[in-house]
């Protein structure tokens, strides 16, 4: 709209020129006085798609630079909690043979407690354990470490024993589980 206005402005200017009696000189000067108006007014326009353009592209990487912050901060443990895996798993096998009834050793109150206390710090952070009782086998989480002969038919291709927990931090897999499947 505003190019309108300008462009019927320098029309009028050039209309009283030539109705004045100005010289051809005079009529040329206004003909490239109105197209320099045109070509600032496009010039506006490709500056302005310019500034949209860079804001919007701006905007992008302020999100995307605090998402990959969040990601960070989330899990910025991953390391420390992937290193102290192999020790929870050491109390986890200690709990099970105490737990056994056969077994003389005892779980002492004490190291249920350091136990407990490791274990909810840890969920704290995010950590989760997978879920033994799955029983189909998915390379996705499972790591096959042997196959052995099936029991029975319906538990070919499906996980017949754990050999490790795998875990998540943040639903983000830091271990796959290392199981015995079936063949």
């Amino acid at each position: 709209m505003a190019k309108k206005k300008v462009e019927k402005k320098e029309e009028t200017k050039q209309d009283e020129a030539t109705e004045n009696g100005a010289s051809e000189t005079q009529v040329k000067e206004a003909a490239e006085a109105a197209t320099e108006g045109k070509s600032t007014e496009d010039e506006l326009a490709e500056l302005k798609d310019k500034y949209v353009r860079l804001f919007a592209e701006f905007d992008n990487y302020k999100k995307r630079t605090n998402r990959e912050r969040l990601d960070l901060i989330r899990n910025a443990g991953e390391d420390l909690i992937s290193k102290l895996l192999p020790v929870l798993d050491d109390f986890d096998r200690a709990k099970k043979t105490a737990d056994d009834p056969s077994n003389e050793e005892t779980f002492s109150d004490g190291v249920k407690l350091v136990y407990n206390k490791l274990y909810q710090i840890l969920e704290g952070r995010g950590l989760e354990a997978m879920d033994p009782d799955e029983m189909d086998f998915d390379p996705e989480l499972h790591e096959a470490i042997t196959k052995i002969p099936a029991p029975s038919e319906d538990l070919k291709g499906k996980i017949i024993d754990h050999i490790e927990k795998g875990y998540y931090l943040n639903d983000k897999i830091i271990r796959h589980a290392r199981v015995v499947i079936g063949e």
